[in-house]
């Protein structure tokens, strides 16, 4: 049994493309190409401000995930040529703080708790963003702490962002099973060294290079085969 099960927040807890709706709303036939492309230039800002400066300190073009969101929000819309007031601005990133959560998220953490196995969020996010989306959507009840990578100043997949799980719960990375919808965010824990069940909900093909998650499956309620 793990000593700790932890989860990425966006996209695996989380749905970051639960903001096409309002998007569409603002940006009528603009929604979901302005939804992917903000996700997109999100992680892009975060892997440019990781690797030009990758110190054991952190880097110190290190900005606030809730900052680096906004950004990528105000370039999409400048690229796209859409107006972005601050009227419609406000009104996407206060969607933003509240996004929903996927259904079988709730569920299953109620199991894994039921099970007393710890649990925990890792995530790029700020601790207030956290906080926020994790009360809106009711599952604070069933995290024992959420971690964020700002003490570290870096985003993953910074192997210092993932050595925060080890160090704030005084476990072994190998005793951390990891799950997260992001491949990326997969592969970069299972070099990190931790075990990782990736949520693989769209069926896509796992990236070229690297190992293969040791576990995976379409949904969350495939990870209570392996817990």
């Amino acid at each position: 049994m793990y000593s700790l099960v932890a989860f990425d927040a966006y996209g695996t807890l989380f749905d970051v493309y639960s903001m096409t709706q309002l998007a569409e709303t603002l940006f009528p036939g603009h929604g979901e190409p302005l939804s992917l492309m903000w996700r997109d230039r999100q992680i892009e800002y975060t892997r440019l401000i990781s690797l030009s400066d990758p110190t054991p300190t952190g880097s110190r073009h290190y900005l606030p995930f809730w900052d680096v969101t906004v950004l990528s929000l105000r370039y999409c819309c400048k690229r796209m040529k859409l107006e972005l007031t601050a009227e419609r601005e406000k009104k996407l990133m206060d969607q933003y703080a509240k996004l929903q959560a996927f259904k079988d998220a709730l569920p299953v953490l109620e199991v894994i708790k039921s099970k007393a196995i710890p649990t925990a969020i890792l995530s790029n996010g700020s601790s207030q963003m956290l906080d926020t989306v994790v009360q809106s959507n009711g599952l604070g009840p069933f995290l024992d702490k959420i971690v964020s990578v700002e003490p570290a100043r870096i985003f993953k997949t910074a192997p210092q962002a993932y050595q925060l799980l080890c160090t704030s719960f005084g476990v072994s990375a190998e005793n951390i099973l990891f799950v997260s919808s992001n491949a990326w965010d997969a592969l970069a824990a299972a070099w990190f060294g931790l075990d990782v069940f990736w949520v693989n909900r769209q069926g896509h093909p796992f990236e070229e290079i690297g190992p293969k998650p040791k576990y995976s499956g379409s949904s969350l309620t495939d990870l209570l085969k392996v817990i």
